[in-house]
């Protein structure tokens, strides 16, 4: 028997405080649970969304409809759609400073037209999620793990490994499918060069070693600096500018060739979690979908969102002000907002922009001062046109997002970081270095850096979650200033991130306040 549903209360109280998920007009279905509905942002291919909003279990459908493989199982959609929507309310608001939840691209979760198949497997699994310490469990799933799922931490260093996101065989995919491509050198070199890692050309490239599942973990790259880069970092370098079906995952083999190298591999995407073409042939073998995702996501259970659950989004929403209220359209004619002593240069392709950035700059300056009990500070922002503008001013990599020079920060093309879904978290993090610049300048980088990205977040709150996350800081050793200054990829300088935030995390729950870090 399945736990009660959530109350209409609870999603009423979530949809005062501004949480994107809300109850519809009429508040009810027929079976009298509530409808709930997201706000999805749809590309417009100009840096910018449009808003649209899905009730739950008709994105579900459209999702599944992009994600799974055709002509799927009942049980294979099924597992997957219990997959997709406990995805979707673990992500609530991840794109909470873009005025909605979840973008319609591979950042968050693609969107297509629903199908009567994939209606009808939202439809048989209405309401059900997996559940983690009661909420929504931070599950993923990939196209193929290639034989062998893949641990989160080897995909998005800094993200904790947990128990149901092991890394183990998966005899149904068999290594499905295997793949080939052939890179030139000066194509290879390009996509570095945009990457921002300097050099007059690629000398040579070699695997350097594998992780425990196998795939690439880091790679030598002769003739360039950072001289190291590892196999996800690769992907996404070559994936951004020549085309993300030339590696289609981590599992390779690397050869020399005269023209340039030959890459041959097996498996599609990051391989942690449920594996779509797996999950497929164990329904063709007659698995139900309840097995499936026990085998994917072992220990698990499966039931409604628990009340606890919306309870807790409602307390966290209600220490915040609605981003509706602050994230609206612009428009050209629209009178430019003035706030006091604050400065912000954008192109002019981003104007139109303006009101809305002020107001999230505005609102993050002061709830951060009150946060750290300091004065709310002058502010000189700076967004760039593009990414070598970033470069060229900063003198740092792009994957650093923001930097303060001189008495400016500076920051990515905005349509970057929206792109990336980091824009508020950005903005908070640079806003955190000013204002604990004082108390903090002459400390180790990793206090300063740990202080910015742990304010720059939500506090966590004091539940098996954070209990879980104070645990695993113990075992983290904290990053040296060159980790943080010189990293040798996107991919170190996110552990160097996480390791100097477990680090101040670490000293908070010991009982010191942030001035007293060292």
């Amino acid at each position: 028997m399945r736990p009660p549903r959530p109350s209409l209360s609870r999603l009423a109280k979530l949809a005062a405080v501004g949480l994107f998920l809300v109850a519809a007009t009429p508040t009810t279905r027929t079976d009298n649970t509530p409808l709930i509905e997201l706000r999805i942002g749809t590309t417009q291919g100009n840096g910018t969304y449009a808003v649209v909003t899905v009730p739950l279990e008709a994105y579900v459908a459209r999702v599944l409809t992009a994600e799974a493989l055709p002509d799927s199982r009942p049980a294979a959609l099924e597992a997957l759609a219990i997959t997709i929507r406990t995805y979707a309310l673990a992500n609530l608001g991840r794109h909470g400073s873009d005025g909605f939840d979840l973008c319609d691209e591979t950042h968050c979760q693609v969107v297509r037209t629903a199908t009567a198949a994939t209606e009808r497997a939202a439809a048989a699994t209405s309401g059900r999620i997996l559940i983690d310490g009661g909420a929504p469990a931070s599950v993923f799933y990939s196209a193929s793990c290639g034989g062998r799922t893949e641990v989160p931490s080897a995909v998005w260093p800094g993200e904790p490994d947990r128990p149901f996101l092991p890394t183990q065989q998966d005899d149904a995919c068999r290594g499905a499918p295997v793949w080939a491509t052939e890179l030139a050198s000066n194509d290879l070199f390009r996509s570095f060069r945009a990457a921002g890692f300097r050099g007059d050309r690629l000398r040579d490239m070699k695997i350097l070693g594998r992780n425990s599942s196998g795939r690439v973990a880091r790679l030598r790259l002769e003739g360039l600096q950072p001289d190291e880069i590892s196999g996800q970092d690769l992907r996404v370098v070559v994936g951004r500018t020549l085309g993300w079906q030339h590696i289609k995952s981590t599992a390779f083999d690397l050869t020399r060739t005269p023209a340039g190298y030959r890459l041959r591999g097996h498996g599609s995407g990051h391989g942690v979690g449920l594996c779509v073409i797996g999950s497929a042939r164990r329904a063709e073998a007659g698995e139900k979908a309840d097995d499936i995702l026990h085998r994917y996501f072992p220990g698990l259970p499966i039931a409604a969102p628990p009340d606890a659950f919306l309870a807790s989004a409602a307390r966290k929403l209600d220490a915040r002000a609605a981003v509706d209220s602050r994230v609206r359209p612009e428009s050209p004619a629209a009178t430019p907002r003035v706030v006091s002593n604050m400065s912000i240069a954008l192109p002019p392709a981003d104007e139109i922009q303006r009101g809305s950035i002020i107001d999230l700059t505005a609102q993050a300056r002061e709830e951060l001062a009150r946060t750290l009990g300091v004065a709310a500070p002058g502010l000189n922002l700076r967004f760039h046109p593009t990414a070598d503008s970033y470069e060229r001013a900063t003198a740092l990599p792009w994957f650093t997002s923001g930097a303060m020079v001189g008495d400016a920060i500076h920051l990515l093309p905005v349509a970057t970081l929206r792109e990336r879904g980091v824009l508020e978290r950005t903005i908070r993090r640079e806003l955190v270095r000013v204002m604990t610049d004082a108390a903090l300048g002459t400390r180790p980088l990793w206090v300063r850096e740990g202080a910015a990205l742990y304010f720059a977040d939500e506090q966590p709150a004091a539940n098996a979650h954070g209990q879980k996350a104070t645990a695993i800081s113990q075992r983290v050793a904290c990053p040296e200033d060159s980790d943080l200054l010189r990293p040798v990829s996107a991919g170190a300088l996110t552990d160097a991130y996480a390791r100097a935030r477990a680090c101040f995390e670490r000293q908070l729950v010991q009982g010191r306040s942030w001035r007293e870090v060292r």
